[in-house]
């Protein structure tokens, strides 16, 4: 997209060899002291796009090692098969001689013609202009600058934690855009698919919600405009969890869905220790 808006100019990547590419770690994109997952994810999907045959990111699978620290970082990135229709390639998000993030991503197009029934509708919300900004995680007393990076508009009312949610149900939804007016496209969806918090929060759980693993598929190219984005937990076992993601686009059409696996920390320990996952959501 240019350097015009602040995803575009924080995923910046550079040739630095063969299979190289030099990045920088934003802390914009912070949740606490670590970097948001998604953006993470969006980093690392970006670098490897980089001499791929084809456009557009299909799916990426992420493993979180370790967080990096804001400032000077590589992607290294191998192919590992390359056809007419899709290629694929591993990528690794390495800092000091250590890999912190660990991806492998399919690319092809989105424009792609096909069989297709989709039977998930999108979540049922007022227009944004009569939905409220806002965000709980920025009542956990502790620097959040991601939230200023997305323009998120809740329903009114609802008795949960999350605005316009249901206590006791562990499920989310509100409208959502980058709030410097960036169109969205797979890049941003990366961000949007971990941009709600822990949808657990409405059943009782507090603290840090890092993320371990996460899956992103993208199924459409989104319209410009806002989108509306769901979260929502069937399963929370001994500190483990995982959340489902779906984003709409303003037609309504299903643009990208996630997985991921995450785990509850106390909210102390909100700095993991060395070789434990990155924060992707607070």
């Amino acid at each position: 997209m240019g350097d015009d808006f602040e995803l575009d100019r924080d995923t910046a990547v550079t040739v630095a060899g063969e299979g190289r590419l030099a990045v920088g770690v934003a802390s914009g994109w912070n949740i606490g002291d670590k970097p948001n997952g998604g953006y993470l994810v969006a980093l690392v999907a970006r670098a490897a796009a980089t001499g791929m045959p084809h456009p557009d990111l299909l799916v990426a699978s992420t493993h979180f090692l370790r967080p990096p620290e804001p400032g000077p970082a590589e992607v290294h990135v191998e192919p590992l098969r390359a056809g007419r229709s899709l290629a694929t390639a591993a990528a690794r998000l390495v800092q000091g001689g250590r890999t912190c993030l660990h991806m492998v991503a399919t690319f092809g197009s989105l424009d792609g013609e096909g069989p297709t029934a989709v039977t998930i509708r999108p979540p049922d919300l007022p227009p944004p202009d009569q939905c409220d900004p806002g965000d709980p995680r920025l009542f956990a007393g502790r620097p959040m600058p991601f939230l200023d990076r997305l323009d998120t508009r809740w329903p009114p009312g609802g008795d949960g934690v999350v605005p316009g949610s249901a206590a006791g149900v562990a499920e989310v939804a509100a409208w959502t855009r980058m709030a410097d007016g960036r169109p969205p496209d797979w890049l941003a969806l990366l961000v949007h698919v971990d941009g709600l918090p822990p949808a657990v929060f409405n059943v009782g759980v507090s603290g840090w919600v890092p993320t371990l693993e996460l899956t992103v598929h993208l199924r459409g190219r989104p319209a410009p405009g806002w989108l509306r984005a769901r979260s929502r937990t069937r399963a929370l076992v001994d500190g483990l969890l995982e959340e489902d993601a779906e984003v709409f686009d303003e037609r309504g059409h299903l643009v990208a869905q996630s997985r991921q696996l995450a785990r509850v920390l106390p909210q102390r320990d909100v700095s993991p220790r060395p070789g434990g996952p990155a924060p992707g959501r607070g």
